[in-house]
């Protein structure tokens, strides 16, 4: 974007996590300000009235910055846990005899039981597998499976605490995406009108798919994020994306299945293929770890983000940095920056994305026509008038450096609207005005923002029927001066 105009040149959506960190007011506003573009509520932690409050108050102070935020709820998913310790945590040691038991108590574990929360672990695991916990940090051997108890030898031992992760090497663990607690949860956000619920754990398009059913039954419209942190989830990418409305590269238990040595490539792939498909991706975990206790990141993590951003991603997303981090705030400023940075290199503002493809829908060919027009002539903005958001969604999927205004009178649009990489989104009713009057209207919203000047050429899509989802059908170029 040329650099004369007020907006920001940020085209990455930045995703911070609520949490203690972020609950009081003043905080939050100030993580809001700082350039946070959509919240996400972690269900693993909480309960269902602390979540509510959050919503209660990005709402309100987005309200009075007149600024739109989403809200993404996270499913906690299957519960594939140890269980507890007598004393806290036990210590376990190379080559000694560890025994995985979902039949002891929750609280009787020691340094050679503990209590499984998934209790269908032992049909799950055989002889010779690995299994991970902590997050990969100890690693233990399947020796034999007598009765329920899971025997096990210990390949790398170390401090094992309460209530700590369980991933099976390679994957494999039938424990359904969804589970009693996540479908409470999915019900509750839905009915305080969360723009999207991010699904953890799903193997296929058939626990998308009933999610979805979920969210229609519960009368909402809510967006679904396919969490690919399961082996089986990266066998069937392809399925998942097509069901979805976005994914999100979930690279604590993707890595921990897959192995690290194959994440990256298998990240990049998965940012390639959401966007060749036409849907937002997010890249998840561990992106400025580093600052939950420091002020400054690490050069591998600045590396890290922006890696994912020139690679294509919509939105990094961020955990316990804001969510219990210490600096939740310079966080986000040090995101930002690095966001600005990565958009820099041509790379992210050139496009060969569909160049070969045929087009089923005339609007998705509209959107396509005026990017290529955006980017092969002196256009500073894009203005789209939409009922639904999926032309700036189509339009947002060519690299371009270019600001796309999705105009909409619809709030729930606007707000998933809040997760397309450079795509801004404006309050602005169509069906308020006579057709004739709609491009100089437009224009004259955005001029009241500061975010068009006289000279400018922009390019305006919208539909002949005003109001109507799937109707846009014409692009025009203007020069801003000629209509205000």
């Amino acid at each position: 974007m040329n650099a004369m105009h007020p907006v920001k040149p940020r085209r990455t959506k930045i995703i911070a996590t609520l949490g203690p960190a972020t609950d009081d007011k003043t905080v939050l506003q100030a993580l809001l300000k700082a350039g946070v573009d959509l919240v996400r509520l972690n269900f693993s932690h909480g309960t269902q009235e602390q979540q509510l409050t959050r919503i209660q108050q990005v709402r309100e102070i987005s309200q009075q910055m007149d600024k739109e935020i989403g809200i993404l709820a996270d499913l906690q998913g299957p519960k594939i846990r140890i269980a507890r310790f007598k004393t806290g945590s036990a210590e376990l040691k190379n080559n000694a005899d560890f025994c995985l038991d979902p039949e002891l108590p929750d609280d009787a574990g020691d340094d050679h039981t503990v209590g499984v929360a998934y209790k269908a672990l032992p049909d799950d695991v055989k002889p010779n597998d690995i299994l991970l916990l902590d997050d990969g940090l100890i690693e233990l051997r399947v020796n034999h499976i007598m009765g329920r108890k899971i025997h096990c030898r210990v390949q790398s031992g170390g401090i094992l605490l309460n209530n700590k992760g369980i991933n099976r090497q390679g994957g494999g663990l039938t424990a359904p995406a969804l589970t009693d607690k996540d479908r409470a949860d999915l019900k509750f956000a839905v009915q305080h009108g969360v723009d999207y619920i991010a699904v953890s754990f799903p193997r296929n398009a058939d626990d998308i798919k009933l999610a979805r059913d979920l969210i229609h039954a519960a009368k909402g419209s809510s967006g679904i994020i396919a969490k690919i942190e399961r082996t089986e989830a990266v066998a069937n990418i392809d399925e998942i994306i097509h069901v979805s409305d976005a994914v999100m590269v979930a690279r604590g238990d993707l890595a921990i299945e897959i192995g690290y040595a194959e994440l990256p490539a298998v990240q990049k792939d998965i940012i390639h293929k959401a966007r060749t498909f036409n849907k937002a991706v997010i890249t998840a975990t561990q992106m400025l770890e580093s600052m939950i206790h420091h002020v400054v990141p690490t050069r591998a993590e600045v590396s890290d983000v922006a890696n994912a951003i020139i690679d294509g991603t919509d939105a990094v997303m961020f955990s316990a940095e804001t969510a219990s981090g210490q600096y939740p705030v310079k966080v986000i400023e040090t995101a930002h920056a690095i966001c600005v940075g990565a958009e820099k290199q041509s790379v992210t503002q050139v496009s060969r994305h569909r160049v070969e493809c045929s087009f089923t829908r005339v609007d998705e060919a509209i959107a396509m026509a005026t990017m290529y027009t955006a980017n092969h002539f002196d256009i500073r903005a894009i203005i789209a008038l939409t009922e639904s958001g999926s032309t700036p969604l189509w339009m947002s999927r060519i690299r371009s450096g270019i600001p796309i205004f999705g105009l909409s009178r619809h709030e729930t649009t606007r707000r998933k609207m809040t997760l397309y990489r450079g795509v801004y989104p404006i309050s602005f009713d169509a069906t308020q005005f006579p057709r004739t009057h709609l491009n100089k209207e437009a224009i004259i919203s955005l001029k009241k923002r500061g975010l068009l000047q006289a000279e400018d050429s922009i390019i305006i899509t919208k539909g002949d029927s005003v109001g109507i989802h799937g109707r846009t059908n014409s692009m025009k170029i203007l020069r801003v001066a000629d209509l205000s």
